[in-house]
């Protein structure tokens, strides 16, 4: 005949502290690789910006011969510029989707020159910063290093 062993109830207590040292290497590996993902997903979207940004003034400068100046800024992707050359063939309703200028993923303004320094026009989110240069997350996403 078969003895039975009394059911035991519950875990013992090894067996709770290697569940939760389990735990806590996984969560050692894990948490630091999502941690810095909100930042790098905040340096893609600038990419993304820029360059939807860039088609933009390669239609303008289809249409009109020229890129806008520094004075007239991305404001002429979505309105007539009133200042400096006066475009001659503005398309109606702008060269951007939803009619406005997006400010960069930190919520600031994309930086445009007309003549560049680096090309024909220089456009640069100045990072999570918002001060020129920077090292990291306040690292500036440029134009002329897009690949």
């Amino acid at each position: 005949m078969l003895k039975k062993r009394p059911w035991r109830d519950g875990f013992t207590l090894i067996e709770l502290m290697v569940v939760i040292v389990i735990l806590g290497i996984l969560a050692g590996l894990i948490i630091p690789r999502i941690m810095g993902r909100p930042e790098e997903a905040r340096r893609m979207k600038a990419t993304v910006q820029l360059e939807s940004i860039e088609t933009a003034l390669r239609l303008y400068k289809l249409d009109n011969g020229s890129y806008p100046s520094t004075e007239q800024g991305l404001q002429a992707l979505v309105e007539p510029p009133q200042v400096g050359e006066i475009p001659r063939a503005w398309r109606e309703g702008g060269y951007l989707e939803k009619g406005k200028v997006p400010k960069d993923p930190w919520g600031n303004e994309y930086i445009y020159l007309c003549p560049g320094i680096q090309g024909e026009y220089d456009l640069m989110s100045y990072g999570a910063d918002g001060q020129p240069g920077g090292e990291g997350k306040n690292r500036d996403v440029n134009n002329w290093e897009l690949e």
